[in-house]
């Protein structure tokens, strides 16, 4: 057996990829309980992320230090918060298929945000995976009947708001690579709890989100259960990325369509149209295209490997 392991050192590391793309994929079952429980994803969010950052600060109490110097690290906050505010909410109330394989339009978005942000100009070739990637999505989206292929659901936008909020912070992670590993992950973590909290007393302000209920055994369980399994997957997501190329990362972490797609259709929360298998393999494909290595010197870039 020992001898079997040594003969395939990136077995662990991918079995951790997985571990973390079947966490986030099954993860929109626990969150909808709790929403039944009358426990919003917005505040079942914050306090998972709370109780994540805590135990961060009692392992690393200094992890906040860097903030001082480093003021991208506001902007990784916002980013990474919004992420889990979009993609939270939407699995929770949408077609969990749909929302998925909306998020996965995050290429398309980093090929637009690179441009900008790291002065990388796009390739033909990333024009084309672009190109593919909203194709898949305006098949996706497209309703029929001569419908324009736009969102027509509050899941649809916070699916794309969480994918493009994903490619931003991927692309701050890549500015802030010199800074603190502890501090980037304290800013994700800060995030997720803040602008889950924030965005869900906006909420209550509109009339569209409920105040939690008093603490119960009934929910508090699940949420706890739930922080536990995230810092589990953030854990193997931290050991698999380190020992694999950012490109076998990316690939490896589609899975999380897999579980997803798998999860959702049996318990009958999602469903699989000819319309979602086509834009789908689109989405996926250029997604895929994008993990790809490139015959050009390779850059450091991770692009589906920091999502807390």
């Amino acid at each position: 057996m020992a001898k079997f392991f040594r003969g395939a050192p990136a077995l662990w590391p991918v079995m951790a990829l997985m571990l973390n793309a079947l966490v986030w994929g099954v993860s929109w079952w626990p969150f909808r309980q709790l929403q039944s429980q009358g426990l919003h994803p917005l505040w079942s969010t914050s306090l998972i992320y709370l109780l994540s950052l805590a135990c961060l600060l009692a392992v690393r109490p200094g992890a906040l230090r860097a903030f001082a110097g480093q003021p991208l690290l506001w902007l990784l906050m916002v980013a990474a918060g919004l992420t889990n505010v979009g993609f939270n909410w939407a699995v929770t109330v949408g077609d969990v298929v749909r929302v998925v394989l909306l998020f996965y339009l995050m290429p398309a978005w980093t090929v637009l945000l690179a441009w900008p942000l790291l002065g990388e100009k796009p390739t033909a070739v990333a024009l084309a995976r672009l190109a593919l990637a909203l194709a898949g999505v305006f098949t996706v989206l497209n309703a029929g009947a001569g419908g324009w292929p736009v969102p027509r659901e509050a899941a649809d936008w916070l699916a794309l708001l969480g994918g493009f909020s994903f490619a931003l912070t991927n692309i701050l992670l890549r500015k802030l690579q010199h800074a603190p590993a502890e501090a980037r992950i304290a800013a994700m973590f800060g995030g997720g709890a803040l602008m889950a909290l924030a965005a869900g007393l906006l909420g209550v302000a509109q009339g569209i989100v409920n105040l939690p209920p008093p603490p119960s055994m009934d929910w508090a369980g699940v949420a706890i259960g739930l922080g536990l399994a995230f810092l589990v997957g953030n854990v193997a997501l931290q050991y698999g990325a380190a020992r694999l190329s950012a490109h076998t990362t990316a690939l490896v972490m589609l899975s999380e369509v897999i579980f997803a797609s798998a999860s959702s259709v049996a318990l009958g929360a999602a469903e699989l149209t000819p319309r979602t298998w086509v834009g789908g393999a689109l989405i996926l494909a250029a997604a895929a295209w994008s993990a790809w290595p490139e015959r050009t010197a390779p850059t450091p870039a991770p692009s589906a490997q920091n999502r807390t």
